[in-house]
């Protein structure tokens, strides 16, 4: 189990690939083809406002820097607008290095407007730790530590406050912790902000990505972003795609080319117009396009929807942060985009809704990963480099743990049978088991909601497409838990009531790992006469369980240490 070193580890990866991959992207691209970037940022000495160095200099005590004047700066800075275009936040970088240098060299009065204006600079700053390296060797040691202290503040704000503004309270739901009722460990869970009546919609979310399953995808019956049934004569085609994309609409392509489509699967830029970026050969384009093709058909030949779902989530990070670069640019509504809208504050990112979700040890195939890398590298030189085993097989553990299976209806009977061990099949939550979804779909707020037998509510898709609604399906008061089923819990033709407890308590356990103790369980334990032990368990529950325990209790550590 990955210690609390690697979640924060794993925090700063994911972190790095979000915020600043175009925008590296753009300064590298500034640092080999302007001559004058480098001297300008050493020679630039603009006069520092008075007025402004005025009130900075009144937050700074002579001798030690209080926290409460740390947290007074750091505050101030935050409430600071930041610039908006590639071009703005150059001229910004320089002019608060410029300041910060000429603040230092005032003495120990001016060392808290120094760190200020050093810290300004981080915030813009396209990669923050190359930053902090090269503040450590030229920045007098007493202001280094201060900014050190800022960032060590913004960052503790930043983890405390995230459930202050996630999700959002329009939602009627709220995220809280609570104890496991098997083990005890704490673990975040969906409650309830309101009363609902039964058959009322609770709340509704598009997905963070999402994939078809592999059989539709190729038949072109279903839109390739939203997952709505198409006739293929109506559908829209994208020539020479790998992965053979249809759309429903105009409006889906526009999203899917926006959030990852041009990014993965063709060869157009991968930075839009507005930013600047060297030209690209014709042998870089031919990389690209088998990087893109031996990625796809390792997909298709595994039958595995997990390694898409993990290139679709790095896409659709950069696409996020490189939509922020450009000034007037918002981002489209619709299928995914209008949820981060909301979901989003100007504090969080998409890593940091990620970052916080529960997910399975699985293992990563080293294959896999050189294919992802090998895709990035060709369209994005460096963004490969986020990419490790450690930080893949986290995303690829998050997928796994919290995907949900998008159903129509009671869901399709045609899905082709598998034919990977039980033990090694993907799984996803659905009431209608993972065998009657069109595909597979990870959701913010619906990945907080927890298993039971019994549950209080249910996933619909009722408008045909991946946007998830939560319904009740019965009276829930305000503070309940919110649960839904992971698998299908019906007593199907021919099964007993031991055979069904056992069909999905092996399910759970080996797509989730762990033993389920809801109401359901309990009671059909006694009347089984199962309360000295479950005699249905078999050897694979049995090591899953012990497995989860641990994993339960090691997650619990985490959370609380973070």
């Amino acid at each position: 189990m990955p210690s609390q070193t690697t979640s924060l580890l794993t925090i700063t990866g994911i972190s790095l690939i979000t915020g600043f991959v175009a925008y590296a992207a753009y300064f590298d691209y500034k640092r080999r083809n302007d001559a004058g970037f480098r001297k300008d940022l050493r020679k630039q000495k603009k006069r520092v406002d008075k007025s402004i160095a005025s009130s900075q200099a009144s937050l700074a005590a002579s001798g030690a820097t209080s926290t409460a004047d740390l947290r007074a700066a750091l505050e101030q800075v935050k409430k600071e607008p930041v610039p908006a275009s590639p071009d703005q936040k150059e001229a910004f970088f320089m002019s608060q290095v410029a300041m910060g240098e000429q603040l230092a060299a005032q003495g120990p009065d001016f060392h808290l407007p120094a760190a200020m204006s050093f810290y300004r600079a981080l915030r813009v700053y396209p990669s923050p730790v190359e930053l902090m390296v090269i503040y450590q060797k030229t920045v007098p040691e007493p202001i280094f530590k201060l900014v050190i202290e800022m960032t060590n503040l913004d960052v503790k704000d930043r983890v405390e406050g995230y459930y202050d503004v996630f999700p959002p309270k329009s939602l009627g739901v709220a995220v809280e912790t609570r104890p496991t009722p098997a083990t005890g460990a704490s673990r975040s869970v969906l409650v309830l902000s309101r009363d609902v009546k039964a058959g009322e919609v609770i709340y509704r979310e598009h997905p963070i990505v999402g994939a078809l399953d592999l059989d539709l995808q190729a038949s072109g019956t279903h839109c390739s972003h939203c997952m709505r049934a198409v006739e293929p004569s109506d559908s829209i085609k994208v020539p020479g795609d790998p992965l053979s994309t249809v759309y429903c609409s105009k409006a889906c392509q526009l999203d899917a080319k926006a959030q990852y489509h041009s990014l993965l699967f063709t060869l157009e830029r991968p930075l839009p117009a507005d930013i600047p970026t060297e030209p690209i050969s014709s042998a870089q384009m031919e990389a690209r396009r088998k990087a893109q093709t031996q990625y796809i058909d390792y997909v298709k030949k595994h039958d595995k929807i997990g390694p898409l779902l993990v290139g679709l989530f790095i896409a659709r990070q950069v696409g996020l942060e490189t939509a922020k670069l450009i000034p007037g640019v918002t981002l489209p509504k619709g299928h995914g985009a209008a949820d981060f809208a909301d979901a989003e504050s100007d504090d969080y990112l998409l890593a940091d809704h990620i970052e916080r979700l529960r997910y399975l040890e699985v293992s990563s195939p080293k294959e896999e990963v050189e294919m992802i890398t090998a895709v990035l590298q060709t369209v994005l030189p460096g963004l490969e480099s986020f990419v490790t085993d450690e930080r893949y097989a986290v995303l690829l553990g998050k997928m796994a743990y919290n995907a949900f299976g998008v159903t129509f209806g009671d869901g399709r009977d045609d899905k082709p049978v598998s034919s990977t061990r039980p033990e090694d099949q993907e799984r996803t939550r659905t009431p209608h088991g993972t065998s009657r979804q069109v595909g597979t779909a990870i959701y913010t707020v619906a990945s907080y909601l927890s298993h039971s037998c019994e549950p209080n509510a249910r996933p619909s898709f009722n408008s045909g497409t991946s946007e998830f609604y939560l319904v009740a399906n019965r009276d829930i008061s305000k503070g309940e838990e919110l649960t839904v089923s992971f698998v299908d819990c019906s007593i199907r033709d021919g099964e007993s009531v031991m055979d069904a407890r056992r069909r999905r308590r092996m399910e759970l356990a080996r797509g989730w790992r762990f033993a389920c103790g809801c109401g359901k369980c309990i009671e059909e334990a006694k009347e089984l006469g199962l309360e000295g032990g479950d005699t249905t368990k078999g050897k694979d529950e049995s090591k899953l369980e012990a497995a989860y325990s641990n994993f339960e209790e090691n997650q619990a550590q985490t959370q609380d240490a973070l």
